[in-house]
């Protein structure tokens, strides 16, 4: 299945099953979010499924692209546009993406890595320094 025509499916099923159950028929809605952002060419919105971490009380996503060379797109959009709309569950509010740098973004992907090992491997994989990016709620600092 092509990778938009899987990430409608997911984005469709979360939508449906306001973020509970399994979506795509083996992954947990649990675990995901829906990370709604504009488009740093287009200027048009995009939806992306995204595992979620909550480092502290942070809400974090984390853009290892599984160890790709390259950024993912959705990051591209974010440094471009922060203004971002967050489906958690079957809530939807407005965030703030902040990319963490130097010592704090260290910190927080080794908190990250230690909830989700397999981040260690996506790091090995590529030359790039994978960001984290912190999801916040709009009113909050």
């Amino acid at each position: 299945m092509e990778q938009s025509a899987f990430d409608q499916r997911v984005i469709t099923e979360f939508r449906e099953q306001r973020g509970t159950g399994k979506v795509a028929d083996a992954m947990d809605a649990a675990v995901l979010l829906l990370l709604t952002h504009i488009g740093a060419r287009s200027g048009e919105p995009r939806t992306t499924p995204l595992g979620f971490l909550r480092l502290g009380e942070r809400l974090c996503v984390i853009a290892s692209a599984n160890g790709a060379a390259r950024h993912p797109a959705w990051f591209h959009n974010l440094v471009a546009n922060p203004a971002v709309e967050v489906e958690l569950g079957a809530e939807r509010f407005r965030a703030t993406a902040v990319v963490p740098s130097g010592r704090e973004r260290d910190e927080l992907f080794a908190e990250a890595a230690r909830i989700r090992p397999f981040l260690t491997e996506h790091q090995s994989r590529t030359q790039r320094l994978i960001p984290v990016v912190e999801l916040r709620r709009e009113g909050e600092h």
